[in-house]
């Protein structure tokens, strides 16, 4: 069941996509995709390998361009016919400063936590607000970015690390404290427990709820991880078939018939999550 095409901007709404058409040659990766995000939840993202997960999540945020469609964030017009059928160079210029303090409220935090390897954990961290904010002298850099490894629960002398010298689960909290530089509204996260033992997976997930608790975000989060599902996220977008084809709580989601949904949710570790203390409806 392919979520309805939203006709008008809900401001409870803080991403929007509309009819998004996602296609690598003659592969069809998404058609007619329609989804919808509310403000201040967890949206879990999840789909079967090849679903385009990771293609929506970059399509969203403005590193992969659509065949078509629209998006919305922030209830701005990020892209679309309207976003880019611009002519006039004044009007180019404010479309683009438009976008730029769009991008300024959302941070991502990529697979394996994509950190520049020539840089220590403190300057990766300052790389956005040396971007936005270039008057910001030495002094101010190293208090923001100190008070972000904190917000991460890295121990402080991370900080001057470089991201060889740093475990699995440290570089993804260094990677999450540089999404967190620019204090966003919106954080994006890819796979974020992806290769962590199951405490470090839990620590984690605790810490994404913690900070969403304390900073009023919104996080999309792409997962395969079921405990992470039940655990903290407040509702499932599911994509097979090139579509969305449900975007609910877990306890709706198991009243669909779909056979993906049934291996996935109603399968033995679908089960085991279910039956493992994180089955609270009232989160999921």
């Amino acid at each position: 069941m392919n979520e309805a095409t939203p006709h008008n901007l809900d401001e409870n709404h803080i991403i929007t996509v509309e009819n998004l058409h996602n296609r690598f040659g003659k592969q069809i990766i998404h058609e007619n995709l329609n989804l919808t995000m509310k403000r201040g939840e967890i949206l879990g993202v999840v789909g079967g390998s090849g679903a385009g997960k990771s293609v929506l999540m970059r399509s969203i945020i403005g590193l992969h361009t659509a065949a078509s469609g629209d998006i919305h964030i922030l209830n701005e017009h990020v892209f679309g016919k309207e976003s880019v059928q611009i002519k006039r160079s004044k009007a180019r210029k404010r479309v683009n400063n438009i976008g730029s303090e769009i991008r300024r409220k959302w941070g991502v935090l990529f697979q394996g936590g994509a950190l520049f390897s020539t840089l220590t954990v403190e300057e990766n961290i300052q790389v956005p607000l040396r971007e936005y904010y270039p008057h910001f002298n030495k002094k101010l850099l190293a208090e923001i970015a100190a008070y972000k490894i904190r917000l991460s629960g890295l121990p402080q002398e991370a900080g001057s690390k470089y991201p060889a010298e740093l475990s699995g689960g440290m570089k993804k909290r260094a990677g999450l404290a540089r999404a967190l530089a620019l204090d966003p509204e919106l954080l994006f996260l890819d796979e974020p427990t992806a290769g962590l033992d199951p405490i470090g997976a839990a620590q984690f997930d605790s810490l994404i709820r913690e900070l969403q608790d304390t900073l009023d975000l919104s996080v999309f989060l792409i997962t395969h991880d079921l405990d992470t599902l039940y655990a903290i996220c407040d509702r499932v977008a599911v994509l097979a078939d090139r579509h969305l084809i449900a975007n609910a709580k877990i306890d709706q989601l198991l009243a669909i018939d779909h056979p993906w949904i049934n291996e996935y949710f109603l399968g033995p570790r679908g089960r085991a999550a279910n039956n493992d203390g994180n089955s609270d409806s009232t989160k999921a």
